[in-house]
């Protein structure tokens, strides 16, 4: 086997342009409709295939490696196990996505995970049953995959490609890490939403369900969304902490983040509805 090192592997960013909370399951997952969309920003992984079957990663972030628990690793191991591939892989992520912001890093470096893989490997699975593996490691998994904005019901895997407008966004990271399982286990989180045809949520005014619960219990993120709604329609993605605003051009937006305040912190990104990473994976 080969020792060259495949690098530039993208994991996008995401933002959940909309976020509805329809009901709770009885295993106590939570019902959602959402809309996914991807941004220009990336974590980055580069892949050396291995004779051995052992699995190894290195990253900027030692709290990353540290994590024995760490979904990269979940991802390649999965892929090992589904089918029977006897090499191994080491692994460097270049991590450049905040921790814990609702902009789906982990997820997505899962994702890149499985697809380069299964190229490099020759494995040879289909999407669709990559995006199953997937599902099992974690719910926002399979957009990454699949690698096109979507539309996305259930617990976020029935998937609907879709393709909003691919506006300009100014993205603020709070200095808070909210936690998505203490956000969907708390009483007052809305759970009522009711569930609407995809044409009508595609033409109403987007909201994010989780936003108000997330605003009253962290400061933080109250307060760069204030700032932010001073310049343009923003709203939270996912479970938080991260808000982003919507501009129509490139220059408005880098104007309005030439004005954030010196203690807070965030950045410009295009909206993409096809993943850079499908791009990568056409590329040798």
């Amino acid at each position: 086997m080969s020792a060259i090192i495949s690098r530039n592997w993208p994991a996008p960013a995401k933002l959940n342009l909309f976020l509805h909370v329809n009901g709770r399951r009885n295993d106590g997952y939570h019902e959602l409709q959402t809309l996914f969309q991807f941004i220009d920003c990336c974590d980055m992984l580069d892949f050396c295939v291995t004779d051995t079957d052992e699995l190894v990663l290195h990253s900027n972030m030692s709290a990353v490696v540290a994590d024995n628990d760490n979904l990269i690793l979940r991802a390649a191991k999965s892929l090992q196990q589904a089918t029977g591939f006897k090499g191994g892989a080491e692994i460097w992520l270049d991590k450049r996505l905040p921790m814990g912001g609702g902009l789906g890093g982990g997820s997505s470096d899962a994702a890149t995970t499985l697809v380069a893989l299964n190229k490099l490997w020759n494995t040879q699975l289909s999407t669709e049953k990559l995006a199953e593996i997937g599902l099992k490691l974690g719910a926002d998994i399979p957009v990454f995959i699949h690698g096109f904005a979507a539309f996305a019901e259930g617990v976020g895997e029935r998937l609907h490609a879709v393709n909003p407008n691919e506006l300009w966004y100014v993205i603020i990271t709070p200095d808070a890490h909210v936690s998505t399982a203490d956000v969907f286990k708390d009483p007052l989180l809305p759970r009522d939403t009711p569930k609407l045809a995809i044409d009508t949520l595609m033409s109403q005014p987007w909201v994010n369900d989780c936003q108000k619960l997330v605003v009253s219990k962290y400061p933080q993120v109250a307060k760069a969304l204030g700032w932010l709604l001073e310049y343009a329609p923003s709203r939270m993605t996912g479970t938080g902490a991260c808000v982003f605003g919507e501009f129509t051009q490139q220059q408005q937006a880098l104007a309005a983040l030439a004005k954030l305040p010196s203690d807070m912190q965030g950045f410009v990104a295009k909206g993409m509805n096809r993943s850079p990473l499908m791009v990568r994976l056409s590329h040798p």
